[in-house]
């Protein structure tokens, strides 16, 4: 009797599923999270100065915006799954800088890192927009949330403890994890991802689809939204942990914070069903409206550093709804036949949120403490509540239900 051979795929490898996307996201927030933490206390330490690591993290937010709006440019070159491997060898360049010291390696550090962020970003979505239907990309969103939930609540605090330990050792880690997330990208076999049509006309030049982004509002607010919660986690992720320095509680609490926010990952399912309940416009407006309060109440109460840790902390929930359902608008909204171009245009909130938030502390820096960039944050999650009301009311309810 001849044994069963495995199967051969002759024309092409097993669709890829929900759970394939979100394994690859999990797998990159495991190299982000093991450095979230990590690298600005490593500028502060190395600097010593709150307002020198905001122009650092505003010239890396510069450089990562021109990579990202360059990724469909060279996506038409290369091959993605070549573009989605340069992005964890990006990552490991950037490690192999950390482990080499000296104060400005640390910057090129983020800058790598950063690069290899937005070209993973935009690869990934590509291949999400390619094999997962309108209807599943909420579905898509909370499974990715849930497998990234452990490493996104253990590595902040995991890579402050590591850092204090034996510098390098965060590091190493992260290298471990990008070398994981290469092999099993490969295993996945995603290839290219489908091919839409064929193209009819010579490719456009890097910015030539910015214009029909522009035409686009549902695409604007989308953007808009991605940007000003993005907003406010540079300023949970950077600015606490130099707040509570500065305020005497130690480097520690800033990293535990928030491991325990994202530990709110897990009840990203429950969130997802009361968006289903009530529609994505009042989720988003939820979410903006109680991250803005807070994060203005964390002003106000600054005098109470741990009472100010606390506010911004609660905050930070309605940060992870708009994780949830603030990329909603947007993915619901772009054309099939623009995904890679659009894709890599709302890629570009991280970088224009990585350029937006220093920039601003710097300025405040200059006149005001630390906490006032609580204060400015929760004007710009107010202007994104505000937009938020011109959504459609029925956005992401079903056709038969009633929005409230």
């Amino acid at each position: 009797m001849i044994a069963p051979r495995a199967p051969l795929y002759l024309t092409h490898s097993p669709t890829p599923k929900i759970a394939d996307f979100a394994l690859l996201a999990a797998l990159e927030a495991c190299i982000r999270a093991s450095l979230l933490s990590v690298m600005p206390l490593v500028i502060y330490r190395a600097f010593g100065d709150a307002a020198m690591v905001s122009r650092i993290y505003l010239c890396v937010g510069l450089g990562s915006m021109a990579v990202g709006l360059m990724v469909p440019f060279a996506a038409r070159w290369v091959p993605r799954r070549w573009m989605l491997t340069l992005a964890c060898l990006s990552y490991l360049t950037g490690i192999t800088l950390a482990l080499a010291g000296g104060p400005a390696s640390k910057a090129l550090v983020l800058l790598f890192n950063a690069m290899g962020t937005v070209t993973f970003t935009v690869c990934l979505n590509a291949y999400v927009l390619d094999y997962i239907s309108r209807l599943d990309l909420g579905r898509n969103e909370t499974m990715r949330m849930v497998y990234s939930a452990i490493p996104w609540s253990v590595g902040p605090i995991l890579g402050v403890t590591l850092l204090n330990w034996w510098a390098p050792a965060p590091f190493i880690l992260a290298g471990v994890f990008a070398l994981v997330l290469l092999a099993v990208f490969w295993r996945l076999r995603l290839g290219n991802g489908r091919q839409i049509a064929r193209a009819r006309a010579p490719a456009p030049n890097p910015l030539a689809y910015l214009g029909r982004f522009a035409a686009q509002p549902r695409l604007i607010a989308g953007w808009f939204f991605a940007v000003m919660r993005s907003c406010g986690w540079w300023v949970y992720i950077v600015y606490l942990p130099i707040f509570c320095i500065e305020a005497g509680l130690g480097d520690k609490v800033g990293a535990i914070a928030l491991s325990l926010s994202n530990g709110l990952l897990f009840t990203t399912p429950l969130m997802l069903r009361q968006v289903k309940r009530f529609g994505v416009r009042a989720a988003v407006r939820t979410g903006f409206a109680g991250a803005a309060c807070l994060f203005m109440l964390g002003f106000l109460l600054s005098g109470l550093p741990a009472v100010t840790v606390g506010c911004i902390m609660v905050g930070s929930v309605a940060l992870v709804l708009l994780d949830v359902c603030g990329g909603l608008p947007f993915l619901m909204a772009v054309r099939p036949a623009e995904r890679t171009e659009m894709v890599a245009v709302y890629a570009t909130f991280r970088d224009a949120s990585g350029i937006a938030t220093p920039a601003a502390a710097s300025l405040i820096l200059l006149v005001a403490p630390v906490s006032a960039v609580f204060a400015a944050c929760g004007i710009g999650l107010a202007a994104g509540y505000l937009v938020a009301g011109r959504l459609h009311p029925r956005l992401g309810l079903p056709r038969t239900a009633v929005a409230g």
